[in-house]
């Protein structure tokens, strides 16, 4: 059985209540309580969005999202009461797509949903056909559109979906400014996402392109407006 989304949260009500919230805006949803029924969720069903608390009872959801990540790809929002800095590194840096603080609102939080599913189901139909056949050099690294990898060293790393159409964008817009706003309403395609998750991805990017990510030579940082990505035309 495939559903839209899976909530993985070990509180009950807010769990049951978000699911219902979400199955009555006709975003079909299941939810599970601990990292075990996550997983034999997963045996027999699929979804193309996880919303995934940090807490769960004895359990924890970055472990959970490190087991996930091992056999898919769909898009993991994490959603948690902790709103540290380092948590939010934490999430996004071992596969998490975004980092969303409790309370929330269930209409924002569906709005961000819908967007997030909005631009998969896109990407999916699309196909990445634009780029298929694409090979594109920055310096050392290699960039293969059709495969979403980025080769350098003789290392091969894959773009995340998000890593690949932040990637995209700047490719198409090298050498021009981009300010964070004009990146949330192009890429993100939603206002609700932070600048660090913003900031998170950029890193990553740069660490898979750049020989020095602490100073790179191709994706810039234009304090206080955005980002540039140097390139010969």
């Amino acid at each position: 059985m495939h559903t839209s989304v899976l909530i993985i949260d070990d509180e009950p009500e807010l769990a049951e209540y978000t699911a219902k919230f979400f199955n009555v805006s006709g975003v079909p949803t299941e939810y599970v309580l601990t990292a075990e029924a996550a997983l034999g969720f997963f045996k027999e069903n699929t979804c193309s969005l996880i919303l995934l608390d940090i807490n769960l009872g004895t359990d924890s959801g970055f472990d959970l999202c490190r087991e996930l990540r091992t056999e898919i790809s769909v898009p993991i929002l994490f959603i948690s009461a902790r709103s540290s800095e380092d948590d939010m590194l934490l999430a996004l840096g071992i596969g998490g797509d975004d980092y969303i603080c409790k309370p929330y609102s269930l209409g924002v939080l569906l709005a961000k949903v819908k967007a997030v599913l909005k631009r998969c189901e896109e990407n999916g139909s699309k196909s990445r056909t634009e780029d298929r056949n694409q090979l594109i050099d920055l310096g050392n690294a290699c960039i293969d559109m059709k495969k979403a990898t980025v080769t350098k060293d003789g290392k091969s790393s894959p773009l995340k979906a998000m890593e690949y159409k932040l990637l995209m964008y700047l490719l198409k817009n090298k050498n021009r400014v981009i300010s964070k706003d004009e990146f949330f309403e192009k890429v993100w395609e939603t206002d609700y996402v932070s600048e660090v998750t913003l900031n998170v991805h950029i890193r990553h990017l740069r660490e898979k392109i750049e020989d020095d990510p602490s100073h790179p030579v191709f994706i810039k940082t234009v304090w206080g407006v955005g980002f540039m990505l140097e390139a010969e035309d």
